[in-house]
C-alpha cells in the first residue's frame, strides 16, 4: 500500500495544503463546544459576567468587600480609584459598564487594573468565597434568619436592644461588633462556604457581582445580550472557517485521488505495453483490466478518505479528550472510554468476518470480466452452435458468486453504522444521566455538560472514521497489491544498457541459426534447430502442417518470445543485443488474425505514421486491393471502423492490415497466414502487385495454401517444431516428403505441375 501511496510526490503541495485545511477545520471544530458551554454558562446562567471579578466596583461594596478577608491589601492594590482623569484602560471600563455619558463622582468608584489573565483567574478564586459571604450577608432573607440566630443567642439582652439589632442591616451589625465577636462570626461563615463545591460558590459569587453592578447602574440585560450576541458571532465566523476548510478539503482530496488515478492507470498501461507474451499470459486480459479499473477506483476512494483519517481523526479525537480533562469534569472521561471499547469491538468483530472476502471479490471480478469477454468475443461461435443457454449459465454462475459475496460484504458493513449509532446514542444517554446528577449536586454546570456531550461525539466520531478506513483499507490493500503486483513484474524482453546498431552491411538479412524455443514454464521444445536465413530481394516461405511451429518462428523476429537457444540475426546483428525499438521500425508485420483499431480507414493505414501523405497512403491500399471496397463506402478513407474491425469483413480486414505494414515501407515484411482470407483471384493480384513494391525487400511469409508461395525463392518446411526441408518448390516436390503430402491435399498433380511451369 505504501508503494503505491507513494505516487503522491507529484501532489506534494497540495497535500500539504489539505494536511494544513485539515489542522484548521480540526482546532475549529475542537473551538465550538467551548462557545456553546459558554453561552449556557455565562450568557445565559451568568447574565454574561465571564468572571467572579468585578471589573468596576464602587467604594461601599469594596470596603464590604474587604471585611471578609485578612488579605485587603492584597486585593486593594489590583483596584484604582476613580479620580477626575481617568486613563484608557478605566475609560474603556467606564464605557463598557455605564457608557460614555455616565456621570461618575470621582473617588466613589473603584476600576480593575489591566492584569494578565492568570492573576485574574487566580484572584477569581479569592474573590468567590468573600463575594458569596458578601451576597449572602446583604441577601434579606438570610440576613433575617442569621440575625434572628443571634438575638436567640443573646438572652440578657433587652428586648428594645433586640429590636435595634433586628432593624439594623447585618452588614452595619457586623461592623459594629467587637473585632474579637466579629472575627468570630465570620470565621463560621468562612468555615461553611469552603465545604461548598466550587461550582456552586462561583454561582453565587457571580450572582453577587451582577448586583453589585446593578447598583452602579450597569444595564445588564444588555451586558447579557451583548456577551450572547458577540460569541454568536464568533460562532459563526469559526463555522464558516470550518466550512470553507472542509469543502476545499474535499476538493483537494478529490482532485489528488484523480490525479493519483491517473498516474497508476498510466504507470499500469505503460508497464502492459512493454509486457512480452509470458508477462501477459502470466495477467490475464480480464485481470489486467479489472486493475486499471475497479482496483485504481478502490485507492481512488481510499485516498479521498485516508487524509481526514490520518490527519483529522487523531487530532479531533486526542484534542477532544485533552479538551474533556481540562475543560471539563474528568470524573466523566470513564464514559468515552466506554463508548472507544464499544466502538472498537464492533469493529472489529466487522473486520474479521469481512476480511477475507475482499480478496475473493477482487478474483470473482476478474472471473466475471473474463467470462464476459470470452462470451462477447466468441458470439458468433456460440449462436452458430446454439450454445446461447450454455453461456448464459456460465455468466449467471459467475455473477452470482460475486454477487454472494457483495451481499455479505455489504450486509456486514450496513449493520455496522445502525450498531455504531446506538452506542453513540446510549453514550449521550450516560452522558445526561451522569451529567444530570452532577449539576444537581452543583458538581458541574449544564454548559459543561452540553460541552462534554460535543467533545464526546466528537472523539467517538473520530474513532468512527478510523472504523470506517479500517473497513476499507483492507480491500484497497488488495487492490494496491494487485496494482503493484504488474507495475513491478519486470518484461522478460528488455534491451541491453548499450544497444548495438545494426550492420548496414547486411541491411535486410534475416539469419536463423540453430535456433530452439519453448515457451516459459514448459519442458518440451516447441521449436528446435531452426537454421535458414531470408535475404533481400527473395521471398522466404514457411509452410508446415498445424502447430508445426510456423507462427511461433514469426513470433520470434520482432522478439515478442526470446529464442532460448541458437541466435536470431537481423541485419547481422542478434536481436537480443539491439534496442525493440529499432528492431521493430525494420518489421512490417501482417498477423495471423487481421486487428484493426476504431477509428477510420485511414487512420489504420496511417498508423505508422499519422503525418503519412496521402498519396502514399493511397498507394498502400491500391497494392493491398483495398481500394476498390474502400471507395465503395461513402465517407472513403474517412469511413469508420468499429472497434476490433467488426464492421469490415474477414479479407477486407485482412487487406487493411496489409496496406498498414506496407504504407510503413519496412526493411522485412512478415506475412503471417496473411492471405487466407482472400480468394484466389486477389490473393494472385496482391502478390503480383506486392512483387514490384518489395523486390529490394525481405519478404517472409507464412501460409497454409501451396498457391500462395510457389514461386517463392526459398521455401522452409516446418514439421513438429523442426525444419524438415529447404527449397524452391520444384525441388521440395521431388525431394521432401511432407512438403510433397501438403501440396497434393490441396492441388492435383496437373495443377502443380502446370504452376510449376509458370
Amino acid at each position: 500500500m505504501l508503494k503505491v501511496l507513494r505516487n503522491l510526490k507529484k501532489s506534494f503541495w497540495s497535500v500539504v495544503v489539505i494536511v494544513i485545511l485539515l489542522c484548521i477545520q480540526a482546532m475549529t471544530d475542537l473551538a465550538l463546544p467551548d462557545y456553546t458551554s459558554k453561552i449556557v454558562n455565562i450568557g445565559i446562567q451568568a447574565g454574561g459576567i465571564e468572571t467572579a471579578v468585578p471589573e468596576i466596583i464602587s467604594k461601599e461594596d469594596r470596603d464590604n468587600l474587604v471585611m471578609f478577608t485578612e488579605q485587603n491589601n492584597e486585593i486593594l492594590e489590583y483596584y484604582t480609584l476613580l479620580d477626575n482623569n481617568p486613563d484608557k484602560q478605566q475609560e474603556k471600563i467606564i464605557t463598557k459598564y455605564l457608557g460614555k455619558d455616565k456621570d461618575i463622582q470621582p473617588n466613589e468608584v473603584y476600576v480593575l487594573k489591566d492584569i494578565p489573565k492568570e492573576e485574574k483567574d487566580e484572584l477569581a478564586k479569592q474573590m468567590a468565597s468573600l463575594l458569596m459571604e458578601m451576597s449572602t450577608i446583604t441577601n434579606e432573607e438570610t440576613a433575617n434568619q442569621i440575625k434572628e440566630q443571634i438575638v436567640i443567642n443573646m438572652p440578657n439582652v433587652p428586648e428594645a436592644q433586640k429590636q435595634a439589632i433586628k432593624s439594623q442591616s447585618l452588614m452595619e451589625f457586623i461592623k459594629n461588633m467587637p473585632e474579637e465577636q466579629k472575627n468570630q462570626i465570620l470565621k463560621e461563615f468562612t468555615s461553611k462556604m469552603d465545604d461548598m463545591p466550587d461550582s456552586i460558590k462561583e454561582q453565587a459569587a457571580i450572582s453577587c457581582v451582577k448586583e453589585i453592578y446593578k447598583k452602579l447602574g450597569v444595564d445588564t440585560d444588555k451586558l447579557q445580550n451583548n456577551y450572547i450576541l458577540m460569541a454568536g458571532i464568533q460562532m459563526i465566523g469559526i463555522a464558516t472557517i470550518t466550512m470553507v476548510s472542509a469543502v476545499s478539503i474535499m476538493l483537494l482530496s478529490s482532485r489528488v485521488a484523480a490525479k493519483l488515478g491517473r498516474t497508476l492507470r498510466e504507470k499500469v498501461f505503460q508497464k502492459v505495453i512493454h509486457f512480452s507474451n509470458k508477462e501477459l499470459s502470466e495477467f490475464s486480459t480480464a485481470s489486467l483490466i479489472t486493475r486499471s479499473t475497479n482496483d485504481i477506483q478502490q485507492i481512488q476512494q481510499l485516498i479521498t478518505m485516508l487524509f481526514r483519517v490520518v490527519v483529522y481523526a487523531p487530532i479531533i479525537g486526542i484534542g477532544g479528550f485533552v479538551k474533556v480533562l481540562t475543560n471539563s469534569d474528568s470524573q466523566m472521561a470513564w464514559i468515552i472510554g466506554v463508548a472507544i471499547l464499544a466502538i472498537l469491538f464492533i469493529v472489529g468483530t466487522l473486520f474479521i468476518m469481512v476480511m477475507p472476502k475482499f480478496k475473493k471479490l477482487q478474483e470473482l471480478i476478474d472471473r466475471l470480466n473474463q467470462v464476459a469477454r470470452e462470451i462477447l468475443t466468441g458470439l458468433p461461435v456460440i449462436r452458430a452452435f446454439h450454445k446461447e443457454k450454455k453461456e448464459e449459465a456460465r455468466f449467471d454462475t459467475a455473477n452470482a458468486n460475486l454477487m454472494k459475496t457483495n451481499i455479505f460484504v455489504s450486509r456486514s458493513m450496513s449493520m455496522m453504522m445502525p450498531l455504531l449509532m446506538f452506542v453513540m446514542n446510549s453514550i449521550m444517554i450516560l452522558i445526561v444521566w451522569v451529567g444530570g446528577h452532577n449539576v444537581d449536586q452543583g458538581m458541574m454546570q449544564v454548559g459543561d455538560m452540553m460541552a462534554f456531550i460535543q467533545y464526546t461525539m466528537q472523539i467517538v466520531m473520530a474513532f468512527l472514521m478510523i472504523s470506517m478506513i479500517s473497513i476499507m483499507l483492507p480491500r484497497a490493500s488488495v487492490s494496491a497489491r494487485r496494482i503493484q503486483e504488474v507495475i513491478e513484474t519486470e518484461p522478460c524482453i528488455q534491451d541491453q544498457t548499450n544497444p548495438k546498431s545494426f550492420d548496414k552491411n547486411k541491411k535486410g538479412w534475416v539469419e536463423f541459426k540453430n535456433v530452439s524455443f519453448h515457451y516459459p514454464d514448459a519442458d518440451t521444445e516447441v521449436l528446435s534447430d531452426i537454421d535458414f536465413t531470408a535475404k533481400p530481394g527473395e521471398t522466404t516461405a514457411i509452410i508446415g502442417s498445424t502447430g508445426s511451429g510456423k507462427s511461433t518462428v514469426v513470433n520470434l523476429l520482432p522478439r515478442f518470445y526470446d529464442v532460448t537457444g541458437g541466435e536470431l540475426l537481423i541485419d547481422g546483428v542478434n536481436v537480443k543485443e539491439v534496442s525493440q525499438k529499432e528492431l521493430r521500425d525494420k518489421i512490417g508485420l501482417v498477423p495471423q488474425k487481421g486487428i484493426l483499431f476504431s477509428g477510420t480507414i485511414a487512420s489504420n493505414i496511417k498508423y505508422a505514421d499519422r503525418m503519412m501523405s496521402e498519396k502514399k497512403m493511397k498507394e498502400a491500399a491500391k497494392i493491398a486491393q483495398a481500394t476498390e471496397f474502400i471507395e465503395s463506402k461513402d465517407k472513403k478513407y474517412e469511413e469508420a471502423i468499429a472497434q476490433g474491425g467488426s464492421n469490415v469483413s474477414g479479407g477486407q480486414k485482412q487487406r487493411l492490415s496489409i496496406a498498414r505494414a506496407i504504407a510503413k515501407e519496412p526493411e522485412i515484411f512478415v506475412f503471417d497466414d496473411s492471405f487466407s482470407a482472400l480468394d484466389f483471384k486477389t490473393d494472385q493480384q496482391l502478390r503480383e502487385a506486392l512483387a514490384s513494391q518489395t523486390k529490394d525487400k525481405t519478404v517472409i511469409i507464412v501460409a497454409q495454401r501451396i498457391s500462395t508461395i510457389m514461386k517463392a525463392e526459398k521455401i522452409v518446411v516446418l514439421e513438429e517444431g523442426k525444419v524438415v526441408g529447404i527449397g524452391t518448390h520444384e525441388e521440395l516436390m521431388k525431394n521432401n516428403e511432407t512438403y510433397r503430402q501438403i501440396a497434393l491435399s490441396q492441388l492435383s498433380e496437373e495443377e502443380l505441375g502446370e504452376e510449376g511451369g509458370e
